[in-house]
């Protein structure tokens, strides 16, 4: 539980999320759905790309 205060909870959420997509598109790739695992994917960095984008340029405010 102290890593989830440490991280936040918004923070917690999002990692959960990228985890199912993930998850999701490991299932669909395996399951003979080859590009719809690959287009899903790709979701979980971009995500990630956008939301580590959108901390720095809040940091760089500060």
């Amino acid at each position: 539980m102290d890593f989830i205060k440490k991280l936040g909870i918004a923070n917690f959420l999002i990692l959960v999320l990228l985890l199912a997509i993930i998850i999701v598109a490991e299932w669909l790739f395996l399951s003979g759905e080859k590009l719809h695992g690959i287009f899903i994917g790709l979701w979980a960095p971009t995500l990630l790309g956008v939301i580590i984008y959108l901390k720095i340029i809040k940091n760089e405010r500060r």
